[in-house]
């Protein structure tokens, strides 16, 4: 039984819709975490909502995915600065994903894309 994806966005200045977009289109769920500074807590919200990936958006593409994974444990890829090195990550198992500032549909919709080529599509509700 397959469940839809859970993806939690935080971003530095407090953006993440279009991505969430992107998320929702492709068939997942999006959840942005609300205000400035919302990567650092990303952790915190993931694992509240035992979330299945967590995004984090800032300058310079690492803290609050670096702050996820120390804290929680969670496996990290940051630095990040394109879709395709994104792709890559949720392949190689990656939870938390750090880019510079990318708020971009097309960023979500093949994130959901591939998570769904390896774990499986939905169940229909």
């Amino acid at each position: 039984m397959a469940k839809k994806v859970l993806i939690v966005i935080g971003e530095r200045m407090g953006k993440g819709n279009h991505v969430a977009d992107g998320i929702r289109k492709a068939g997942g769920e999006a959840y942005v975490i609300p205000g400035m500074a919302a990567d650092m807590k990303l952790g915190d919200v993931m694992h509240e909502k035992n979330a299945d990936l967590g995004l984090s958006f800032c300058g310079s593409g690492g803290a609050g995915a670096l702050m996820a994974s120390n804290k929680y444990g969670y496996k990290c890829r940051h630095s990040m600065r394109s879709v395709d090195e994104g792709v890559t990550a949720i392949k190689d198992g990656i939870q938390v994903l750090g880019f510079g500032f990318m708020d971009i549909e097309e960023l979500g919709k093949r994130l959901v894309e591939t998570y769904y080529e390896i774990h499986g599509q939905p169940d229909e509700e």
